[in-house]
This record gives structure tokens, C-alpha cells and sequence, in this order.
């Protein structure tokens, strides 16, 4: 049977690469450093496939067909599309169809009712954390895009489901494989909005914390706060997906700062399999 590796997280701003020299170097220093720590931690663990929950930057839809949450069950997804990403190493990436195809089937056996999509475009939301990671091997592939940029997005509750229910179809996939999860985005930053450039680092850090209390203090919190909080912040759930694959066990935090060359309040963490 295959096995739970871990789960990771980390801000994928796209600024970290389009305006990196920008960036002071004491937060590069930082922010180099913290994504090594979480590559580190990735190679310890070993995952022969990783989930990525990340949204969609408009890179395979649109508002007149935007999914709530679609998994690719391909053998193979390409790699960004956004000219600026031109320098990521490698125009296509391997999948694993057959996982994905499980946690296709187990999500409609649960209810649950995600799109598919044979072949996804992963945009910076993917690419970012996989390419500064400076992993020697990116293991199989596993999308799994959520709504977090326009409403109707899924309910905060219904993120942590979505990582239970990974946590049960990688507990029940009868290969033997190590299968781990990575989230991206957030945390605090606001786009095309009046607020942009705002970063709420006493929400970002609160959050961080109550990550690793109960599971309904973190719902309210984030359920009373993110409306104020700026939409880029909404990528939070993709932090809940994580969480809920983890089964609540909180995380260790590996750093976070706020950056404002970038705009945004970058969080790096790492939950331990047990």
C-alpha cells in the first residue's frame, strides 16, 4: 500500500521570479534559504508522487468555465506557460496517471465532484516552489488546481475535507509508493485591487499559529478575517488542503517574511509524517 511522505507549503508570488533583483538581498538571503530548507526536507521524505494544490492563474480557465477544484489524471502536464517563466527547467512534466486516476474515483466515491483534466498547464502557482526548491528530481506530478482566485471559491471546511480525502486515497491506492503533498500561495497580498502592495503580516503570523491548534479556531479565524485580508490571501485554502491531509497535526514553521518588493507575506512550512 502506498504511504504518506508529508506535506509541505510555500508562497509561489510571481514576483519572486519576475522581480527578484528588486528584492533586498538580506530577504533574498532569507527567502533562498527558506526554499532550500523546504527542498531538504522534501528530498527526506522521498515522495515518489506529489499532489500540488495550487489555483489556476487563468492558464487553463476562464470565468466562463472555472472549475471548483480539477485534478489532472495525465501521464504528463506542461510545463508554465508565462514568458517569464521561460528559464524553469522543463517544458513538460510527468504525472502519475494511475494515483491520479484513483483520486479521481475516490472523490466521486465520497462525494465529492471534482473536473478532470488530461493534460493541465501548471503556471508560476506550480512552478515557482518545484523549480527554487532546487530539487535534483521533481517527482511525479499529481495537480490538483483550487479555485482561490474568484468567487464562488470552496468553503474553508471543504478545503480540509479535500485534504482528508487525499489522505484516504493515498492510504488506499494499492502501490507502493511514498506520496506527499505540497500547497501553494499566499500568504497575505493583494492584486488589482485598491489595497495592492498591502501585507498583513499580524494575520499571516495568527494563522501560521493557529495552524497547529484546533481545526475550528482556524476556520473562524480565517472565516471573520480574510475578507479584509486582500484576494490574493484567499490561497490560504490551499494551505487547508495540506493541513487536512495531515490530519491536523500542524506544522513546522521553516520561515516567513514580509516582502514588499514581491507583495506578499511569504510562509514556508513543512508538516512531518508521523
Amino acid at each position: 500500500m502506498a504511504s504518506f511522505a508529508g506535506a509541505f507549503a510555500s508562497s509561489h508570488g510571481p514576483l519572486l521570479v519576475r522581480e527578484w533583483e528588486s528584492v533586498p538581498a538580506q530577504q533574498k538571503e532569507r527567502l533562498t534559504g527558506a526554499f532550500r530548507e523546504l527542498g531538504k526536507r522534501m528530498r527526506a521524505a522521498a515522495p515518489d508522487v506529489l499532489v500540488v494544490v495550487s489555483p489556476d492563474h487563468w492558464s487553463n480557465f476562464f470565468l466562463d468555465n472555472y472549475p471548483a477544484v480539477c485534478i489532472g489524471v495525465g501521464a504528463m502536464s506542461e510545463g508554465p506557460p508565462e514568458a517569464w517563466m521561460k528559464a524553469f527547467p522543463g517544458r513538460e512534466l510527468a504525472g502519475h496517471a494511475d494515483f491520479a486516476s484513483h483520486l479521481l474515483n475516490e472523490s466521486l466515491k465520497a462525494g465529492f465532484e471534482p473536473a478532470m483534466s488530461h493534460r493541465l498547464k501548471l503556471d508560476h502557482g506550480s512552478c515557482i516552489p518545484l523549480w527554487r526548491m532546487e530539487l535534483e528530481r521533481v517527482p511525479a506530478l499529481v495537480p490538483m488546481l483550487v479555485n482561490s482566485i474568484e468567487p464562488p471559491m470552496p468553503s474553508l471546511s471543504r478545503c480540509v475535507e479535500w485534504g482528508r480525502l487525499v489522505r484516504k486515497a493515498i492510504e488506499t491506492y494499492p502501490g507502493n509508493l511514498r506520496i506527499g503533498i505540497l500547497a501553494t500561495g499566499g500568504l497575505s497580498h493583494s492584486i488589482g485591487e485598491p489595497t495592492m502592495g498591502a501585507i498583513h503580516e499580524e494575520f499571516d503570523r495568527e494563522t501560521i499559529r493557529l495552524f497547529s491548534g484546533s481545526e475550528r479556531a482556524l476556520i473562524e479565524y480565517l472565516s471573520e478575517e480574510l475578507p479584509s485580508r486582500g484576494n490574493g490571501s484567499e490561497e490560504v485554502r490551499n494551505w487547508l488542503v495540506a493541513h487536512g491531509a495531515a490530519l491536523g497535526r500542524g506544522f513546522e514553521l521553516v520561515d516567513y517574511l514580509p516582502v514588499p518588493a514581491v507583495i506578499v507575506g511569504c510562509g514556508f512550512a513543512a508538516w512531518r509524517a508521523q
